[in-house]
C-alpha cells in the first residue's frame, strides 16, 4: 500500500510542471495567440481546399503547445500528427483531432476563445472548430460544403 502511495505521489509530481517552466495560461484568460492565430491560419487554409501552409503552422502550435506545459501534451502530439499530414483530405481529419485537443484544453483551463473567434459546428464532420468572422467556413469540407454548420 505504501509502495502504491509512494509510485502514486511521484507520478503526479513528475507530471506537474515546476513553478515557472510553463506559461500555463490562467483560468478564464484567451486561448494564447501562440496556439490560436496558426490554428485560424490552418483553418482558413483547409476550408479554401489549400494545404500549402498547414504543415508549417501545425509546427508551430506543437512549439507553442509545448512552452505551455503539460495540460497542453494532447494539442503538441495532435499539432505533430497534422505536421506530418500527407493530402488535404488528410489534414482535415488530423484538423479535427487537433481542434478536439484545443477544445478540450480550453475547457480545462476554463479559457475563452480570443476576442472575434467563435466556435463553429459540422454536423455531418460531427467536429468543431474556432473561427473568425460570421460566415461559416467550414474546414472540413472545404469549398464543396463551405456553410455547413453552425455557430454555437
Amino acid at each position: 500500500m505504501k509502495t502504491s502511495l509512494l509510485v502514486l505521489a511521484l507520478t503526479a509530481a513528475a507530471c506537474t510542471p515546476a513553478p515557472g517552466t510553463s506559461s500555463t495560461p490562467p483560468a478564464g484568460s484567451r486561448l494564447p495567440a501562440s496556439i490560436a492565430d496558426p490554428y485560424l491560419d490552418i483553418q482558413t487554409a483547409l476550408a479554401q481546399d489549400r494545404a500549402d501552409e498547414v504543415r508549417a503552422k501545425a509546427g508551430e502550435i506543437a512549439t507553442a503547445a509545448t512552452s505551455l506545459g503539460a495540460p497542453a501534451m494532447k494539442i503538441d502530439t495532435a499539432a505533430v500528427q497534422l505536421a506530418a499530414s500527407g493530402d488535404v483530405e488528410d489534414a482535415r481529419r488530423k484538423f479535427g483531432t487537433l481542434s478536439d485537443a484545443v477544445f478540450a484544453y480550453m475547457d480545462g483551463l476554463h479559457l475563452k476563445a480570443p476576442d472575434g473567434v467563435r466556435t463553429a459546428y459540422c454536423p455531418m464532420a460531427k467536429k468543431s472548430w474556432l473561427q473568425k468572422g460570421d460566415t461559416l467556413a467550414n474546414p472540413y469540407y472545404g469549398t464543396s460544403m463551405p456553410t455547413c454548420g453552425e455557430f454555437k
